[in-house]
């Protein structure tokens, strides 16, 4: 066969559509390939050189939806040489440009999720931290999904103008019916930027209930308290509410008080050595600032002395006033100082005489020498 027969042939070959669509599937699997190979091999070989592990995470996330996009655009490119009808050609073209949308938009997604996690781990992005990462990656997550919706109307040739029209009546007339829960919501994003409190953090609420924070949603925030029992607050309540936040400040640590009267006539002295020293005995009690006693006030039946500690973690308040409690309670005992209940001393003008009413007997006096003590 000569020269001239074969590009003949070849020419005829080539003038069917089918092989022409063919030859396109297969450059495009071949050009996927070759795209995958420089992504996994050259790129993933510059990520392993730097200090950080997020480089190569990005391109494992990335190296397959270019790949799947390669072979789709060589499908799509095949459905043009196939002659189809203009409703198939578009229908088709429509369904490949719809799953590279969701390819990327699910890339997008993931993508988000890893860098915002990382910059939340480090210290140079103070914008994103452990209390503003979900608010930050869950706006753009919507905006990477809002933007796949954009491209999806593009896909199928739908005009967006008057579908954003007619949400903007719908978001406005939800807004009206779902006041509540717009509340919450924008209460949630005040909490997560504000940041009152974190997870882990033990809070008092205005009605006195004491309990860790285990959840921070945009609705609602979960505090769970030591008996057990777990309340969940509207965003909404929390943000205009006084929370007491026990383990804020510059650090974890958290001061217990305990009050304590002792008899007038006791040696001070010695009360506060012995109130030291139980102090000093109880587990969760740091070193670190040392406790202290201080002499508050001259009480109707006591002289009161306050007990001032300091220990590691909020978690064992209620434990180390208890143990702190018993130590002083035995302490004092075994110092032989009187710990005073409240007496009350009754006047008398004058002993009831038979046949008198006892309330013109208890009648009062301000003169001592009119009265008789009992």
């Amino acid at each position: 066969m000569s020269l001239a027969e074969v590009e003949r042939v070849i020419q005829e070959i080539w003038a069917l559509a089918y092989v022409r669509a063919a030859a396109f599937v297969l450059a495009s699997v071949i050009g996927a390939k070759l795209a995958d190979w420089i992504v996994t091999r050259v790129l993933m070989g510059l990520a392993r050189s730097t200090r950080t592990p997020v480089d190569e995470r990005v391109i494992e996330l990335l190296h397959r939806p270019i790949f799947t996009s390669v072979v789709l655009a060589g499908l799509n490119l095949a459905t043009y040489e196939l002659s189809m009808g203009e409703p198939y050609r578009f229908i088709t073209g429509a369904v490949i440009q719809t799953l590279v949308v969701i390819i990327w938009s699910v890339a997008g997604l993931r993508l988000v999720g890893l860098v915002f996690r990382r910059m939340s781990q480090s210290e140079r992005v103070g914008w994103v931290n452990d209390r503003t990462l979900p608010l930050v990656s869950n706006g753009f997550k919507v905006i990477v999904l809002g933007l796949a919706v954009y491209f999806l109307f593009l896909a199928w040739h739908i005009n967006p103008t008057a579908w954003l029209a007619s949400a903007g009546i719908i978001g406005i007339a939800l807004g009206l019916a779902a006041q509540e829960s717009l509340g919450n919501l924008f209460g949630g994003f005040s909490i997560m930027l504000d940041a009152p409190y974190k997870v882990g953090d033990f809070v008092v609420l205005a009605g006195g209930e004491r309990g860790q924070v285990t959840q921070i949603g945009l609705r609602s925030t979960r505090i769970l308290t030591r008996d057990g029992i777990e309340i969940t607050l509207p965003n909404a309540q929390i943000a205009n509410a006084q929370i007491t936040n026990e383990s804020g400040g510059p650090a974890p640590k958290q001061r217990v008080r305990a009050e304590i009267g002792v008899a007038y006539g006791s040696d001070i002295d010695q009360v506060t050595d012995v109130l030291t020293d139980a102090a000093k005995s109880v587990e969760w009690v740091t070193d670190d600032p040392e406790p202290r006693v201080r002499f508050m006030q001259f009480g109707d039946s006591s002289l009161v002395f306050h007990v001032l500690v300091w220990i590691d973690d909020p978690l064992y308040r209620l434990r180390c006033l208890d143990h702190l409690n018993r130590a002083i309670y035995k302490g004092l005992a075994e110092a032989g100082i009187t710990i005073p209940f409240p007496q009350r001393d009754l006047w008398l003008k004058q002993w009831p005489e038979e046949g008198s009413s006892a309330t013109d007997a208890t009648t009062t006096s301000d003169d001592p020498e009119d009265a008789a003590s009992v």
